[in-house]
């Protein structure tokens, strides 16, 4: 049974005991860390050179750092109101600068994207693995200490304990590491207890581990904030996107996001799909949908409002995918009993003599019930609760004993008044972690019971790939859509989105490799990678569709859907000049003819070939066109809400306009122009206010005044 302690101190002293001070720690990605604990060993090994600590993880977060000074006048005040008393991890710095001490090691999977970039240590230290490896790769690595957040409640005076936000390595690493226990290996499970953490029910209990926890710890100086990720801006580029990806989810199949301004769009315009169809498909009208995004659509997706709904099953719960919940568009429910689901498939079942027979016809359950069945009957609500065995007889309510045979008319009368009311144990959405704003959390806190039981937190090995209970979830993943980001593709179909070309981690492959190699196994799903055909750096426009690339992180062998914000490209089963067209017409058309005498170089494009007159008009001008016509309620900012008030939502566009247009180099030669150029400062005067610089003083500040004056003319 776990020891209860106050003390982060004390459960260090237990840790470094028990394991004779060579620590090999093992914390969750995410928002799962215990960071008040993992402090406080850290700072115990810093100053002890006879103690050593391997941490294990995966996305260490930290607070948003800023670039320029400008960025710093608009970062500061905003991170102290929303990340206020959080505590950072002690690691991370030292870990971004290379300075960690000798004996402490850092290892992660997974990085906070283009956090590490500029770190040796961290590059060097990084572990590739897919997602669904990570448990067998972190019990290899001889863990023998894992820690994570716990979230607590009591219910009539009993304490329960949630694994909450990151369930999906732990529940499949905790066999690993109790097989060791058993050999006689030394190996502790920690557990931080926090207070704000949501609550999640189902696979995330902690009930059946709870025996094995050897310390739990709550610390009263542990519950500082929740590291929050604010929504990010979407703009005009991203929504096109969304727009087009979202005519490719089929109503009653199933939905995997990513995080980001790209997935924030997909989700906006499914909402608008079912909410407002009319609205949602101007743009579409606007456009003018390529033949071959025609077909696609009616043989894969569709532009209706969502009839039947969608289930989500997806890595990462995120704020859009509980805001689909919310809206009922994610509402189709799944059930974890093969026989049950198979029924599901065809049409909803309600409890009754007719489920009964079909769960017979399928050997589900016998003539007569054994313990077993009745307890399963039970569990999904076809029988009330009430309900027993009794010998050869059950027992009803109301005391009276029936036969225990289904066949029996007595008993199938007498069954009638029995049955529930409707079916229990419906998961409309499952996931292995979440990560998202303070809102996001407090809607979480603020499900009911029935809310919060149609969501199931779960272990990383039932999500991501189809290896154990494939059947069941061949049954419930019908019509799957994967969707996930790249920040490059090529024009044979290969994917970036993990490491660029010099071998450098952006970020990780985390779960995507595992939904792509979903999407071509599974009957009826699809993987759609979402790409911002170009890019701007200090006023240079790339195209973010190439030719080749020096790394990839999904092989053209797996290709299938690529959406850009100029449409749709089908790639699965095509030829490589197939491909190499269906791409071209998705790019973005000042690059086209550069990819296209590439791919004539190479040999893989004819030489008569011309692109299409309907894709040569890919062009920013032209998005942003559609999007005037149809007005903000169809293209909005911050389409999730945001935590930027409307002065900051001003100066950021300011500043993202300054961050693309300009160089470091081009700094001074703007602002010498910026310092002449007359402004309308009482225009602009809340957004000066906001960045200290309303009453400037000295050159310095007198530049960075005029210089975000002429940025916000630009941008607002």
């Amino acid at each position: 049974m776990a020891e209860r302690m106050e003390s982060v101190e004390r459960a260090v002293d237990v840790v470094i005991e028990k394991t004779g001070g060579k620590i090999r720690l093992a914390m969750p990605l995410g928002l799962g860390k215990p960071n008040r604990f993992v402090n406080a060993l850290y700072r115990r090994v810093e100053t002890d050179s006879s103690l050593s600590l391997d941490i294990f993880t995966a996305l260490s977060l930290g607070r948003p750092g800023a670039g320029s000074d400008l960025e710093k006048r608009f970062l500061g005040p905003f991170a102290e109101r929303v990340f206020a008393d959080y505590e950072e991890l002690a690691y991370l710095k030292p870990a971004k600068k290379s300075t960690l001490p000798a004996n402490i090691r850092v290892y992660e999977f997974f990085f906070q994207p283009g956090s590490m970039l500029g770190s040796d240590s961290a590059q060097q230290h990084y572990i590739s693995s897919n997602y669904t490896h990570v448990a067998r790769d972190l019990n290899a690595r001889k863990i023998n200490v894992v820690a994570q957040l716990l979230a607590h409640r009591s219910v009539d005076g009993s304490d329960q304990y949630s694994f909450a936000c990151n369930p999906e390595v732990t529940l499949d690493l905790m066999p690993l590491l109790l097989a060791r226990r058993e050999a006689g290996e030394t190996i502790l499970s920690v557990g931080q207890i926090h207070r704000d953490l949501p609550f999640m029910e189902n696979d995330a209990r902690v009930d059946d581990w709870l025996p094995h926890m050897d310390l739990l710890v709550d610390d009263p100086e542990g519950h500082t904030r929740l590291f929050s990720t604010p929504n990010m801006p979407v703009n005009v580029q991203d929504h096109f996107v969304g727009l087009h990806a979202s005519t490719l989810i089929r109503d009653g199949g199933t939905l995997q996001i990513g995080i980001g301004a790209l997935g924030d769009a997909l989700v906006h315009h499914l909402r608008l799909r079912d909410q407002d169809n009319e609205r949602y498909l101007r743009p579409l009208q606007a456009w003018g949908l390529a033949e071959s995004q025609q077909q696609i659509i009616a043989a894969e997706g569709g532009t209706g409002v969502f009839r039947e709904g969608l289930y989500g099953c997806s890595e990462m719960v995120t704020h859009g995918l509980l805001q689909l919940v919310h809206d009922r568009i994610i509402r189709r429910p799944v059930y974890d009993w093969e026989a049950l689901q198979q029924l599901e498939m065809h049409e909803p079942t309600q409890p009754g003599l007719a489920l009964l027979d079909a769960l017979r016809e399928q050997s589900a359950i016998s003539r007569r019930l054994d313990r077993a069945q009745l307890r399963t009957l039970k569990r999904f609500g076809i029988f009330r609760e009430a309900v027993s065995k009794q010998g050869d007889q059950l027992e009803l309510p109301n005391g009276v004993r029936i036969a225990n045979d289904l066949d029996d008319r007595a008993t199938r009368e007498a069954l009638k008044a029995v049955f529930g009311d409707r079916l229990r144990g419906g998961i409309v959405m499952h996931g292995g972690f979440f990560l998202g704003p303070e809102t996001f959390y407090q809607r979480l806190r603020e499900l009911d019971d029935e809310q919060r039981a149609a969501i199931n937190m779960t272990r990383i090995s039932y999500v991501n790939h189809l290896y154990g209970d494939e059947g069941l979830k061949r049954l419930q993943r019908q019509d799957a859509r994967f969707v996930n980001t790249a920040f490059t593709v090529t024009l044979l179909g290969a994917g970036v989105a993990d490491q660029v070309d010099d071998g450098r981690v952006l970020s990780g492959v985390g779960g995507q490799y595992n939904f792509v190699s979903q999407a071509h196994e599974l009957e009826g799903a699809r993987s759609i990678l979402m790409v911002r055909a170009w890019r701007e750096r200090a006023s240079e426009a790339m195209s973010n569709v190439v030719f080749g690339y020096g790394h990839n992180t999904i092989p053209r062998h797996l290709r299938d859907v690529v959406v850009t914000e100029y449409g749709v490209a089908d790639l699965r089963g095509k030829t490589d000049e197939e491909v190499v067209m269906a791409m071209l017409n998705v790019s973005d058309s000042r690059f086209q003819v550069d990819l296209m005498a590439e791919a004539r170089a190479a040999g893989k494009l004819r030489k008569d070939y011309q692109i299409p007159e309907a894709h040569r008009r890919n062009n920013p001008e032209h998005l942003h066109e559609i999007a005037a016509r149809c007005g903000d309620a169809s293209f909005p900012l911050f389409p999730l809400g945001t935590d930027f008030t409307e002065t900051e939502q001003r100066v950021l566009k300011a500043l993202t306009w300054l961050k693309e247009k300009v160089g470091h180099k081009e700094y001074v030669e703007l602002g010498s122009k910026a310092l002449f150029h007359e402004g309308s400062e009482a225009e602009f005067a809340e957004e000066l206010a906001r960045m200290g610089l309303k009453d400037p003083d000295g050159v310095k500040e007198h530049l960075y005044h005029r210089l975000l004056l002429t940025a916000l003319e630009a941008a607002c």
